[in-house]
């Protein structure tokens, strides 16, 4: 890779974080409208890390559940396609490159997420399981200790549904 298409790629993540800091901020519009150039300018086929992290914090940026879902959606497509180009045309059954399984514990809980605010809870169940099934790959700091921490809220959020059992996820240890 030329020096200059490194630059560029890096000035894709700056932009992204610009982004994010509005989102932060609480300008959820400007934030979407300059998430929206960045992934009109990359595309569909661009660049899968850049696509994974623009389509996770559009999501955040979205009023509509049924819109946030999408884009959760897409940053899931998005590191699947990083998983299989990190490791070099291997079969699909192997699993992800290590530096990709950080990603699923929270694209599986933005998920599991979206799916309460649209009230599947049996689709929310299916992801917070994935979710806790990833943990695995999660640093004991800061990140994965709050990444555990809202897998835990949620599954105690959907275990305390009328009609449901106090212990919804078998993989859920004591």
């Amino acid at each position: 890779m030329t020096e200059q298409q490194e630059a560029s790629e890096d000035a894709v993540m700056t932009r992204i974080g610009q982004a994010v800091i509005l989102l932060h901020a609480g300008d959820r519009e400007e934030a979407r409208n300059r998430l929206g150039e960045i992934w009109s300018e990359i595309g569909e086929d661009g660049d899968t890390l850049h696509r994974c992290t623009l389509a996770h914090y559009m999501a955040d940026a979205q009023d509509d559940p049924a819109d946030e879902l999408a884009w959760d959606l897409r940053a899931l497509t998005a590191a699947d396609g990083l998983g299989r180009g990190l490791r070099d045309g291997l079969p699909a059954q192997h699993e992800p490159h290590p530096a990709v399984r950080v990603f699923y514990p929270s694209l599986h809980l933005n998920l599991a997420a979206d799916y309460v605010k649209l009230q599947r809870p049996d689709a929310a169940r299916l992801h917070l399981a994935r979710a806790r099934a990833a943990t695995g790959a999660l640093s004991d700091d800061g990140y994965g200790n709050g990444v555990r921490a809202a897998i835990a809220r949620l599954e105690r959020r959907l275990a305390a549904e009328p009609g449901r059992g106090h212990r919804p996820f078998p993989e859920q240890h004591p």
